[in-house]
């Protein structure tokens, strides 16, 4: 008897239980259908409220605009521009712009916030002292006020043209920007750049698959892919020539001519990002323990041994997630370049804008290729993590 009214009550207690469950779920359910149906009132408000304004302004909506002539010239571009080309060409030349000035920015942060992170837990007080107040005062300026400050540099501190400073035979230094060599050849673009990516992808699956011949497969099998693939190309479509700037009279003619607002740009986003990624190394490097370092030290390898083969492998793991963070502010903050007169495609959407009124138009476009940007990188980063965490599993 006293069992059955033991099963009893715990059954009763096991339904209450569920029909509080229940009851709970409903409140939910009712709760965030009530959340969904007054975003969908406001935005709707809010839509009814835009499309009344617009046609009193007598403001039409669409994307027909982007078909028309722009009507303005663009200074630095890739892809060739003329005033009389369309609205989306010189959105597309934004893009282009934004994407170079990013590729740079990150190759250049991640090369020397590497080597700023390694410095600040140098031995030597002086090397850690001076990584130390570099990343310190980087990291407390605004970006726009050193944006300003490279951009003053480039424009003021330079010498002009005509005495411009020669770093390298054929590499010239000044006012007007940085002046370059460029391989010139009717169809090098069409191979070079091709031929070179199909070389570097066959000599990344080399190298990974004979690990075992580690200094042969990361240094020689690259180049030698990588060169005779090229040369095969240039042998079958022909050789490009190199061209020199040359000075002619009031500037530098012939060759790749980079502009002050470029150089100003990717060197300000690559120094104050620099510092960040400085401190995600650094922190990525101290996360390893100290066994590890007295291990390898006890086998009898060198320093640069146990940090290239022992600490960063491990410390990877931990650098590589706020790394692609940071990879994403980098390429945000090159919007920046509007204060600086480079035509990115934030400075050309405001130009398009002005000139159309199509506000909502050109700023949904400025969204959706910063989201793409974005979640492309994030997507890239993610990949990149997971065949680390995979190989390190593995090995």
């Amino acid at each position: 008897m006293m069992m059955a009214n033991r099963q009893y009550g715990r059954a009763q207690r096991t339904g209450l239980r569920i029909r509080k469950l229940e009851a709970s779920t409903v409140r939910a359910i009712a709760s965030q259908f009530a959340v969904f149906a007054a975003i969908a009132a406001v935005g709707a408000y809010l839509g009814a409220n835009l499309l009344d304004n617009l046609a009193q302004r007598s403001i039409h909506t669409g994307f027909a605009f982007l078909a028309q002539s722009a009507g303005f010239n663009i200074g630095a571009s890739l892809v060739p521009f003329s005033s009389s080309d369309t609205y989306a060409r010189a959105l597309l030349v934004g893009l282009a712009n934004t994407l170079v000035v990013a590729a740079c920015g990150i190759l250049l942060s991640t090369t020397f916030g590497t080597i700023v992170g390694i410095a600040r837990l140098s031995r030597n007080p002086l090397v850690g002292s001076f990584a130390g107040a570099y990343v310190e005062a980087v990291r407390n300026v605004p970006l726009l006020l050193q944006l300003f400050l490279w951009y003053a540099i480039m424009t003021e501190a330079l010498p002009p043209a005509r005495a411009a400073l020669r770093l390298l035979p054929g590499v010239f230094l000044s006012k007007n920007g940085l002046d370059l060599p460029l391989l010139v050849h009717a169809s090098a673009t069409v191979y070079v750049i091709p031929a070179a990516a199909v070389g570097g992808i066959v000599a990344w699956r080399l190298s990974r698959r004979y690990r075992a011949y580690r200094r042969l497969a990361t240094i020689f099998v690259p180049i030698m892919v990588v060169g005779v693939t090229v040369l095969a190309c240039a042998l079958a479509w022909g050789m490009p020539k190199l061209e020199m700037p040359v000075w002619h009279r009031f500037r530098f003619e012939g060759g790749a001519e980079l502009p002050p607002e470029f150089l100003a740009l990717v060197i300000g986003l690559s120094a104050y990002n620099t510092a960040f990624i400085a401190e995600i190394v650094r922190s990525g490097i101290q996360s390893v323990g100290r066994g590890q370092r007295d291990a390898a030290a006890a086998l009898g390898l060198r320093y640069g041994q146990v940090l290239r083969f022992i600490i960063l492998p491990q410390a990877k793991r931990v650098i590589v997630p706020p790394l692609g963070t940071q990879y994403l502010n980098l390429t945000k903050n090159s919007s920046l370049a509007v204060a600086i007169g480079y035509p990115d495609l934030m400075s050309i959407a405001d130009t398009t804008l002005n000139q159309t009124g199509q506000a909502i138009e050109v700023i949904s476009l400025i969204m959706a290729v910063y989201l793409l940007l974005s979640l492309m990188i994030a997507l890239g980063m993610n990949a990149y993590n997971a065949r680390d965490a995979r190989w390190g599993s593995v090995t």
